[in-house]
């Protein structure tokens, strides 16, 4: 696959997973986060690390799960290994903050683990089905 391509691959995941994201931690899940997390919370967002994650973790995405799914043509891999990507990635953080935060709680583990499953499935799927519709 050429830059081009990857790129539009690129553009579509980051939109797909900043509006779902955005809506997840901005809306959906914003008063469990707090109540949970709130004494460990800073008053103010470091854009610089989540834009970080942000590019990072799109271009993995796409590199390593939807390429060999779209090569394939196969959606059902791009989901499945999404979800498998999500639940990974998402765990090296929950995890390890279970393992060396104090009062981290595991409820937010459990639903953070979910969560990063779900994401990354469905930001596998879509980005996909970009990639497979430009074929």
């Amino acid at each position: 696959m050429t830059v081009m391509p990857f790129l539009k691959l690129y553009g579509a995941g980051l939109v797909v997973l900043l509006g779902m994201d955005l809506l997840w931690l901005g809306v959906v899940a914003k008063g469990f986060y707090q109540r949970q997390l709130g004494h460990l919370m800073r008053p103010d967002v470091q854009w610089g690390a989540a834009v970080a994650f942000y590019l990072i973790y799109v271009a993995v995405v796409v590199l390593i799960v939807v390429m060999p799914a779209i090569e394939k043509r196969s959606l059902s891999r791009a989901i499945i290994f999404g979800a498998l990507f999500g639940l990974a990635a998402y765990a090296a953080y929950d995890l390890t903050s279970l393992a060396l935060i104090r009062d981290f709680p595991a409820t937010v583990a459990f639903v953070d683990l979910l969560w990063g499953t779900t994401l990354t499935a469905v930001l596998s799927g879509a980005v996909y089905y970009v990639g497979a519709s430009a074929e």
